[in-house]
């Protein structure tokens, strides 16, 4: 018989596909005595200009400075003064206060569409803290924290969500995904991973430029498994970009876990293995680890020695999307059994274990980070929600997509403007 038409062995057994599945569903009760907790000082702190190959055993451990008892500990200490300790708590609370009201705010149908980022709040409040102002993000949905610690007007961003008359998107954007260039921030795109191969291609003109400017970029597990994810670390390796990889592995994507992203084979810091760039695995729940792993990723692009990869090990604790219910697919206490705590309640415990911190100022900047907030939707709200009118003059859906607007388009336009004259009258204008 030809060698291409051999027949399979008859004392083989049979191929099986594997099919990933969670460890928990809901009714069950999680436990996650499993995962390993390596000591604080158990992780070394290798110099900025390491060789990748010289540091893989980082992919695999996990970088930490907080201990459970509140004290910052071992080489990866950054030793931040209390006032940026407490400036980086107060940025992080007033993410949580913001998501909370803008996630009523949906509930409420003043807006279509919002993403809380519960539970994870250091992987972008510190890790933009850790970097300059002048340097560029290119965030995912989940990084208000970026436009938060970099001071950006809080109501541009409810303007956005509500997509009213003060949206200087002019309501062209899904909510929640900013464009603030002015600040450092990237468009936000529906598309996952897009904004791997725009950081590294900005980050590798600003090498050509001679510039000292460096990219940092997010994205959660799942999108990891996304193409442009390694055409970017391709790219990345090849050229040396300046640019740092953040992988946020929150264990979950919309339903599906980390598993059917590869989680369950290796650590998401590993894929830097293999395109020879470095890796840094970090408890995503300890700020000050997000804080020291991004300060030693942005030295090392800044001098020249390269990209690296940060695997940010948390848990979303609240579901994907106000369009999601977590609870269809995973067990109800698996965010309070998560070992790694939240990432407010360590750094609190922290300033407290100082001597900088006590549980009245914090209730007291929690209640004015509240009524700030509060304030701020309420003069939002003022210029317009979801549902109450048309909030942008029509004619703005054919702008700002040629330099110069083409013929057919200003036949089209004229005639909508016509139409909307007879059917509202000369003088309507939006809400």
């Amino acid at each position: 018989m030809p060698e291409t038409h051999r027949r399979p062995a008859s004392n083989l057994p049979p191929l099986s596909l594997h099919i990933p599945e969670p460890r928990y569903r809901p009714g069950d009760t999680p436990d996650f005595g499993d995962i390993d907790v390596p000591a604080v000082e158990a992780t070394p702190r290798p110099g900025e200009a390491t060789k990748p190959d010289a540091m893989r055993d980082m992919c695999y451990g996990l970088v930490r400075v907080l201990d459970f008892d509140g004290q910052a500990k071992g080489a990866w200490d950054p030793k931040l003064s209390a006032e940026r300790l407490r400036v980086m708590l107060r940025y992080m609370m007033l993410v949580r206060a913001f998501d909370d009201r803008m996630f009523r705010a949906q509930r409420q149908g003043k807006t279509s569409f919002y993403m809380k980022c519960t539970g994870e709040e250091a992987t972008s409040v510190a890790s933009t803290m850790a970097i300059d102002r002048a340097d560029m993000c290119f965030p995912s949905y989940r990084q208000q924290g970026i436009l938060i610690a970099r001071d950006y007007p809080l109501i541009q961003m409810m303007n956005q969500i509500y997509s009213n008359r003060g949206d200087h998107l002019l309501g062209r954007q899904l909510p929640i995904m900013y464009s603030a260039p002015e600040h450092g921030f990237f468009s936000v795109s529906g598309n996952l991973a897009t904004q791997y191969p725009q950081a590294v291609g900005w980050a590798m003109a600003s090498a050509s430029k001679g510039d000292s400017r460096i990219a940092t970029v997010w994205c959660g597990e799942g999108s990891s498994a996304e193409g442009d994810f390694h055409s970017a670390l391709t790219f990345a390796t090849v050229y040396n970009a300046p640019v740092i990889f953040n992988v946020v592995n929150n264990q979950w994507a919309i339903s599906s876990f980390s598993g059917f992203a590869g989680g369950e084979r290796t650590t998401f810091a590993a894929r830097a293995v293999g395109y020879g760039i470095a890796g840094l695995r970090v408890d995503g729940n300890d700020p000050l680890a997000v804080y020291a792993a991004t300060q030693w990723a942005a030295d090392r692009a800044r001098t020249n020695n390269g990209p690296t990869l940060i695997e940010h090990f948390t848990y979303r604790a609240e579901g994907h999307s106000t369009s999601d219910d977590p609870s269809a697919y995973r067990a109800a206490q698996e965010a309070s059994a998560w070992p790694f705590g939240d990432p407010i309640a360590r750094l609190k415990q922290h300033l407290i274990a100082l001597g900088e911190w006590d549980d009245a100022r914090h209730d007291a900047l929690r209640a004015e980070l509240d009524d700030l907030v509060k304030t701020t939707q309420k003069q939002s709200e003022k210029l317009g929600i979801l549902g109450h009118g048309m909030h942008q003059p029509f004619e703005t859906m054919f702008e700002d997509v040629f330099e110069e607007m083409p013929w057919h388009l200003k036949e089209q336009c004229d005639q909508m403007l016509a139409e909307q004259e007879k059917k509202f009258g000369p003088n309507w204008k939006p809400e």
